[in-house]
């Protein structure tokens, strides 16, 4: 057996070769298909195998695929800025491309920091977010995430930002219970601002719905309200990170549009390209920009293929591809008979302890004891039992951070939003026979224990 020389997500396991995708599944090299029920990593969000979208790499590869930010721009970047400013919420944005969410969520941050800067007051340039938090893996994105098990091993290098009680109403931080509690995970962020104090804080970011972190975590009505009232009245930028929410994926082309509120800076990823080429932006409102164009009139960031035509041009055709064929509204409309489907499925296993999301961003956590919420010990890890029994059978499903301090376990259930209503019952089945396999696993994992 040749050595290899790829580096995999787990070292010495075996993993299949992908042929080809189309629609919502995928193949590989022995012909098994796979329903992609995650989009991979909720990113291939029109599908696989889009004939619009090859045709549309193939043309702008003919013209010219490169060039350097500094020298040139392109028609397809200009015109890709200008659709991102007109679907985003509020008024007018400017753009900054680069090629992840990590590199999206940090150059937001670098802008949020560098506006203060030029308005002469350096001392605010610390970030606020929230515990259970993922914006990323580049070590600015990393020191904002309160992803405990990926921020765990770089530690030292980190800065310590994660200070806010997310808004996890199925286990409240203050133990109380929505409307009672009068957004009390609101109030924490007042909280933290009196202790960090407000002269010192550049922004505060969060994800609208909460992905990797949480599983699909949505938050009570008016809490997004309550967060941008607090940052206002602060001077505290609003930085939403719709990498997984944004481009149609919640029902909404962004998310926070489920409950009207407009941020003042956006980083978007994923969604935006569908997976067919590494691109990203971070949005930035006129009022962020103003001092900067008054200012240096240049942002201290910069990556060597930002805004490459090539990508612009692909992003440009997924774009159209979701308005073309209304994918927003489908994700809206095949998001809720999935999410019936999953209750439907709470009923009949006693391991799912929820079910969540909006649109087709839903997802599961998984608990021992259903009436107390009990999470599962992490020794067994049932996540990874679960998405590796899904894949055996043919279905794609992300794994996810659950429970009190995201110790727990949760699944990501987010297809392509061109998925059938016949695929999504497909989905439901095979999710159903692996979960019913291993939730035997674990009443057996017990006895042999006792």
């Amino acid at each position: 057996m040749q050595r290899e020389h790829l580096i995999k997500p787990l070292l010495g396991r075996s993993y299949p070769a992908v042929q080809y995708g189309k629609g919502v599944f995928l193949y590989d090299e022995q012909g098994k298909s796979y329903l992609d029920a995650c989009s991979g990593a909720v990113t291939a969000s029109i599908g696989h195998g889009v004939q619009e979208v090859a045709d549309a790499m193939l043309e702008q590869a003919s013209k010219v695929s490169f060039v350097y930010r500094s020298q040139f721009t392109s028609e397809p970047a200009e015109e890709l800025a200008r659709k991102l400013s007109e679907l985003a919420p509020g008024g007018d944005y400017w753009v900054f491309f680069v090629n992840s969410g990590s590199e999206a969520t940090e150059t937001a941050m670098k802008i949020a920091i560098q506006h203060w800067q030029e308005r002469g007051r350096p001392e605010k340039y610390q970030i606020i977010s929230r515990r259970m938090s993922y914006h990323g893996i580049t070590m600015g994105a990393l020191s904002m995430s309160g992803h405990a098990a990926r921020r765990r091993r770089f530690l030292p290098l980190l800065e310590d930002f994660p200070v806010v009680a997310p808004p996890y109403c199925y286990r409240c931080p203050f133990g109380a219970a929505f409307p009672a509690c009068e957004l009390m995970c609101a109030d924490d962020l007042e909280t933290a601002i009196g202790r960090i104090g407000a002269e010192h804080i550049a922004a505060f970011i969060a994800e609208p719905i909460i992905g990797a972190a949480g599983g699909a975590v949505v938050p009570p009505e008016g809490y997004y309200r309550k967060m941008k009232d607090i940052c206002e009245r602060n001077e505290i930028l609003f930085i939403a990170d719709e990498v997984m929410t944004g481009i149609a994926r919640t029902g909404k082309m962004f998310g926070l549009e489920h409950w009207g509120v407009e941020p003042d800076l956006i980083a978007l990823g994923k969604g935006m390209s569908a997976g067919y080429t590494p691109m990203a932006a971070a949005l930035v409102s006129d009022h962020v920009m103003e001092p900067v164009l008054q200012g240096s009139k240049s942002i201290m960031s910069g990556h060597t293929y930002s805004a490459n035509p090539q990508s612009a041009a692909v992003s440009l055709a997924v774009l159209d591809y979701i308005g073309k064929h209304r994918l927003a509204e489908a994700a809206e409309t095949s998001g809720a008979y999935l999410l019936s489907r999953l209750h439907e499925l709470a009923q009949q296993c006693e391991i799912i302890g929820d079910v969540r999301g909006k649109g087709l961003l839903l997802a599961i956590e998984l608990v021992a004891g259903r009436t107390a919420k009990q999470p599962f010990p992490s020794r067994l890890g049932v996540t990874s039992r679960i998405v590796d029994k899904a894949f055996h059978k043919g279905l794609l499903v992300y794994p996810a951070a659950g429970g009190a301090d995201g110790e727990g376990d949760a699944i990501i259930i987010a297809p392509p939003l061109v998925i059938k209503r016949e695929e999504i019952d497909l989905l439901t089945a095979l999710l159903k026979e692996t979960l019913e396999e291993v939730t035997r696993e674990l009443g057996e994992a017990e006895v042999e224990e006792q």
